[in-house]
């Protein structure tokens, strides 16, 4: 059985360089292989993202411009974990209200993603979400999210989206893989409270 293995070197000596709005830089001094070794980290909060399904097997994305990644991507329900001390089930929770105006009465935990583990600390934690019902208020948005379409897509027609290269974030694709393995071999998700130990507050 193959398994990451959670177990980071100590870090020796660390400078700021730069201090951002969502996330940090770092450069980080620790040992391996009796060399000391020195990298830039992107120091991140984390986030959530949700797997929202509803009962016509249709999933929750939404549609938003990403100014680095240089388009417009149909994504999850997402968010950052930038509330000190704040559960990641309550994150995702408010994250799908805000960005979709809906709520779930069952919640499970999907799979954990390290977005790029070479080169920043950032986690997500990808939940699933089902009992999907509508809120009775919308909220209102700002910034890129106001721009933001939100849709219901049959999951088929997303797993053919991704199989002809059509999208490209990240989480979305690690959680469709996640669904349907899950599915094909008749597994149940993880409970929503599983520990979320490979996250940075966790490990601190």
């Amino acid at each position: 059985m193959i398994e990451d293995t959670l177990g980071a070197q100590p870090v020796l000596a660390r400078e700021r360089l730069l201090d951002g709005r969502v996330f940090d830089v770092e450069a980080q001094e620790f040992e391996l292989g009796g060399q000391r070794i020195r990298r830039e980290v992107v120091v991140h909060p984390g986030a959530v993202a949700v797997v929202a399904v509803n009962g016509a097997d249709e999933l929750m994305l939404v549609h938003q411009y990403r100014h680095p990644a240089g388009g417009t991507l149909w994504e999850l329900p997402a968010g950052l974990l930038d509330i000190a001390g704040e559960d990641p089930l309550l994150g995702a929770q408010r994250e799908l209200a805000e960005e979709t105006d809906l709520e779930a009465g069952t919640w499970r935990t999907l799979v954990d993603v390290s977005t790029t583990g070479g080169g920043s600390t950032e986690m997500i934690r990808v939940y699933l979400a089902t009992d999907v019902r509508e809120l009775p208020d919308a909220f209102a948005r700002e910034h890129e999210e106001a721009e933001m379409e939100r849709r219901w897509v049959p999951l088929d027609e997303v797993l053919e989206a991704a199989a002809t290269m059509r999208l490209h974030n990240a989480t979305l694709l690690a959680a469709l893989l996640a669904l349907t393995q899950l599915r094909a071999r008749r597994l149940d998700a993880q409970p929503a409270d599983v520990p979320f130990d490979w996250h940075a507050s966790a490990r601190a």
